[in-house]
């Protein structure tokens, strides 16, 4: 009975989470489903592989719909004996977007109590974690890798404060889970900015064991951590085997070529500078954290009859329908960033209570916290701190493989509510004087109001409401148009500098009548409760609600066929297509019908980028050509159309001459100078698989696909002499080619397709996809499944004979 009163409050706060996930998402509960922008492109990307798993129930590993072809490894693949994916899944069991909702609040909330936090402002600080607006905002765009990777990062912290409080066996159960969880959520680039805040959280730990002489006791806990990593790592071998492979092929990886399609020199490692630091966070927009559109909030807002803009437009001769349309979609936004969907507001309430908690919190706990904070805070201003950011990139390994270097703030928003919520606990401990609790009240109050009344009273003198984009305003609308929009920004600024310096009042006087003995400590909690939630929900509610969801059936099918996908139909050859109605290489919709020559993903395939650039983004048809493009979907004032390419070399041909260039730069600008149709380009280090340069190739002699799947490929070919072969399809290693049953080797042709040499006669070519780090991988994962089932068993009986309980405290530490 004992047991269940100690665990009876814990379950309600996570019956709690369930109904406040679900209350948050409520559309969820009548069948509707989130229409996110980045998971509508992923659907048209993963169709394919989604319907031959369906009709098969195999796994291709391989979409030929995207790209040309590209492996599956990044689209959602399944590798057997993923047991930590049907963990997540049981830890996710709530429908999606509520699921991650939920994830948010469920980690935070262990985390918390692992801080030693009374549950009741676990509870709290787990409400204040998961509202913060940018990770609502990045679900209801469909970043959902790194809403996930984030819910887990609360847990892999729980797991290493328990290892450097001495709990071995629970640390390292927890940090083995957590971290494997953590990594199969699949967004390295949050991972490796929680890699970035364990650094700091590490260093604070070593400066103060050498403080507490405890090295030994540092570096043995160092020692376990590193071990239940390395198994979290073998827990998920096959996905970062797959993942390693790919990042070289990608554009993440090297090509080979040092020159862009403009002449200039190109990165040979990594990403550019620029693109890097594309969205980089202005160092004055960072106040957004505390005053949520301090800079005009999205990048377009609605602001609706009674603004500045809508009487201008009036005066400016725009009809009263019109006018009332534009101003639904104002450019308000003001800061650095090229585009953003909502402000990162962190809450004014949890923010008043960081800084509380930085004048009653001492330790480490606060230095880690702190440091991080400031970290991420700089690294977030990417060219706005060029020095800071170029260090990062050209001294830490990884770091220049991840672009937009803002989301770097989810450090921040993780941090901020940990310490917030500690320092309601000192203010409700007696080991802190009431004088300390008074002064901290007073000098957060007038820091935190002091900022938002200076801003109120010098918004004219400090800012001039300018935008990038503001001389394209003045073009559209003349100067007084502009200075309409202008005056709608500082009225924006002014509420919501209001609003925050309102929500500083409210929650600094429930404190003080706290510390007069005027509000009992439950009602303060209840109290701080309301006000973090209210404060965070409005602004979320704002960017991501009911709107955001639609039928289950318009979600299944996001792209609705247009004639041009209609006549294409009706062709059931195999071919690519190039769909010009839209950035073909920004754009998931061709992948949802066709094999598209485009697509849509974070990390497309090198070389096809490369030849993107070079050749298909200026609509050279001899490369569209070799890569077997039939038809070219277009539209102009007569609607959408599909042309049909009478020229594309077919699935495959032989050619009569192969030219051996010595680089990757010879290969892809030979391109333009040869007839792909008779001609192979062929790098100079496959020179020992291609002994002949010259072919004899015969009238009749032909090589037909004969059957095909997206991941086995079947032609059948019939020349007189001994012939080379080129197949339209991108050359990657897993594809091994067979002539009639027997292994040959391929070579890379054209820059990025395949090439076969082949003897005279009639013969069967098979392509098949057998990716060797699959099969290495699943070995690796199920012997280190067995292996941690093992440790987790003899690590609860080691806890138990040592303590008589296997839970991670006594009853009388917790």
């Amino acid at each position: 009975m004992s047991l269940i009163k100690r665990f009876l409050p814990h379950i309600l706060v996570v019956f709690s989470f369930i109904i406040v996930s679900l209350a948050y998402f409520n559309p969820v509960l009548s069948g509707k489903k989130m229409r996110q922008g980045d998971i509508v492109q992923y659907t048209g990307m993963a169709r394919q592989q989604t319907d031959f798993r369906n009709q098969t129930g195999e796994e291709p590993y391989w979409a030929d719909n995207a790209f040309g072809g590209m492996p599956t490894y990044q689209m959602g693949a399944q590798y057997p004996h993923s047991y930590i994916k049907k963990i997540d899944r049981i830890i996710r069991f709530l429908p999606r977007p509520a699921d991650y909702l939920f994830l948010y609040f469920i980690g935070f909330y262990i985390l918390l109590l692992v801080l030693k936090v009374d549950y009741r402002l676990a509870f709290l600080g787990s409400l204040a974690f998961g509202f913060s607006t940018y990770f609502i905002i990045i679900i209801g765009v469909g970043h959902n890798a790194k809403a996930h990777a984030i819910g887990y990062m609360p847990l892999v912290l729980s797991g290493i404060l328990l290892v450097f409080r001495k709990k071995y066996i629970w640390g390292f159960l927890l940090l083995t889970l957590s971290m494997a969880l953590e990594i199969a959520a699949n967004h390295f680039q949050m991972t490796y900015y929680l890699f970035l805040l364990v650094l700091v959280l590490g260093v604070s730990y070593l400066i103060d064991a050498y403080k507490k002489k405890e090295i030994p006791d540092y570096f043995k806990s160092i020692g376990i951590m590193v071990v239940a990593v390395l198994f979290s790592l073998l827990l998920n071998a096959t996905s970062l085997l797959a993942t390693n492979e790919y990042a070289k092929y990608s554009t993440r990886g090297n090509t080979g070529i040092t020159i862009q399609s403009n002449g200039k020199e190109k990165k040979s490692t990594g990403l550019d500078f620029d693109y890097i630091t594309q969205y980089s966070y202005g160092k004055l927009e960072s106040f957004n954290l505390f005053i949520p559109r301090f800079m005009g909030g999205a990048s377009y807002e609605n602001l609706g009859t009674n603004s500045n803009t809508y009487d201008e437009l009036l005066k400016l001769g725009v009809s009263p329908t019109q006018a009332k349309s534009y101003t639904e979609h104002v450019p308000t936004y003001w800061g650095d960033q090229p585009i953003v969907g909502a402000p990162a507001y962190i809450g004014a309430t949890v923010l008043f209570l960081f800084v509380f908690a930085l004048f009653l919190v001492k330790g480490r706990l606060k230095w880690w916290i702190v440091g991080g904070s400031v970290l991420a805070l700089v690294l977030s201003w990417g060219k706005n701190f060029s020095f800071l950011t170029e260090f990062f990139i050209n001294y830490f390994p990884m770091y220049d493989k991840f672009r937009a270097v803002s989301s770097i703030q989810v450090i921040i928003e993780l941090c901020v509510p940990i310490l917030a919520i500690v320092g309601i606990h000192k203010l409700f401990s007696n080991a802190v004087s009431k004088e300390e609790k008074n002064n901290a009240l007073k000098y957060t109050t007038a820091i935190t109001g002091g900022i938002a009344l200076l801003f109120l009273l010098f918004k004219s003198s400090l800012f001039n409401f300018s935008g990038l984009g503001d001389s394209m305003l003045i073009e559209q609308g003349g100067p007084d148009y502009l200075r309409a929009i202008k005056e709608d920004r500082k009225a924006i600024f002014t509420a919501d500098t209001l609003r925050s310096l309102l929500f500083v009042l409210l929650i600094a006087a429930g404190c003080w009548m706290y510390l007069k003995g005027k509000l009992k400590e439950n009602i303060l909690i209840i109290g701080l409760g309301v006000l973090i939630v209210l404060d965070l929900v409005l602004v979320d509610w704002k960017y991501v609600n009911k709107d955001n969801f639609v039928s289950a059936r318009e979600f299944n099918k996001p792209f609705v066929a247009n004639q041009a996908d209609k006549e294409i139909f009706k062709d059931k050859g195999h071919f690519r297509v190039f769909d010009l109605t839209a950035n073909p290489f920004n754009s998931g919709r061709a992948s949802y019908f066709h094999n598209a020559l485009g697509g849509y993903h974070a990390a497309k395939p090198g070389r096809m980028q490369d030849l993107f650039e070079f050749y298909l983004a200026k609509n050279d048809v001899g490369v569209m050509n070799m890569l077997n493009v039939k038809y070219i979907i277009t539209e102009d004032e007569d609607g959408v159309k599909a042309l049909t390419n009478p020229y594309a070399n077919g699935n495959a041909w032989f050619v009569s001459d192969i030219k051996m260039v010595d680089s990757a730069n010879d290969e892809i600008l030979t391109l333009k100078e040869v007839d792909t149709k008779k001609e192979a380009i062929i790098n100079s280090s496959f020179k020992e698989a291609v002994p002949n340069t010259k072919y004899t190739v015969d009238s009749l002699a032909y090589i037909t696909l004969t059957d095909h799947k997206p991941n086995h490929l079947v032609y059948e070919s019939n020349n007189e002499d001994k012939g080379f072969a080129i197949f339209s399809e991108i050359y990657y290693p897993g594809w091994n080619a067979y002539i009639d049953g027997n292994l040959v080797t391929q070579i890379q042709a054209n820059y990025t397709l395949r090439g076969v040499p082949i003897p005279a006669g009639k013969h069967q070519i098979e392509f098949k996809f057998e990716p060797q780090v699959v099969k290495t991988g699943s070995t690796i994962t199920l012997a280190s499944s067995i292996l941690f089932i093992l440790l987790l068993i003899g690590g609860l009986y080691f806890q138990y004979k040592k303590t008589g309980n296997i839970l991670p405290f006594t009853k009388e530490e917790k």
